[in-house]
């Protein structure tokens, strides 16, 4: 599933710091789960990276991205979006990520995939839309940047994105490319 409609302009995603969740190889989703010391680390690790002067940062309202954004961009206003959130795995949340479900299928009391790619797009869109100068840094969840490849760039999922790992998602002909920032 392709977006039928592209980014007004490049943005960057970047999967929040490492989770007790990730670490202990259990499914997250919408359940609000700490950073561990590593993530907290790695979070502080971006400040040093090559930012430019001009970002507008968003981050998603659960906790280990709101920690993220403010260790990665000290100083800097953290707007929070609601569409920026993990996919609600329902009945598997809290779960060995041995037992997720394939993607495309709709979790019990969980959020269908595609009503998530329509809400991402949504998000993305509207960002890149409201923020005609700054790069967008978008500090999100595995899931979100999963749907942006879907959206805008191979059609596919991909593989589990490293955590604090900025990706610069960048306009490429009728398509986007993903590359590390």
């Amino acid at each position: 599933m392709r977006g039928p409609t592209r980014p007004a302009r490049d943005f960057c995603l970047i999967r929040h710091g490492e989770t007790t969740a990730n670490a202990d190889g259990i499914i997250a989703g919408i359940t609000d789960v700490p950073l561990t010391a590593q993530g907290r680390d790695q979070a502080r690790a971006l400040a040093s990276g090559p930012w430019p002067d001009d970002l507008a940062v968003y981050a998603s309202p659960l906790a280990r991205a709101r920690e993220t954004a403010r260790l990665a961009l000290p100083g800097r206003q953290v707007r929070l979006h609601p569409g920026l959130r993990e996919r609600d795995w329902g009945v598997f949340e809290g779960r060995p990520l041995a037992e997720q479900p394939v993607r495309e299928d709709t979790p019990d009391g969980g959020e269908p995939w595609v009503d998530m790619l329509r809400r991402v797009e949504a998000a993305i869109l509207g960002i890149c839309a409201d923020q005609p100068g700054a790069l967008p840094v978008l500090i999100c969840h595995s899931g979100v940047i999963r749907a942006a490849r879907v959206l805008w760039t191979t059609g596919h999922a991909g593989t589990r994105p490293p955590n604090a790992t900025p990706l610069l998602f960048r306009k490429a002909g009728p398509d986007l490319t993903e590359t590390p920032l």
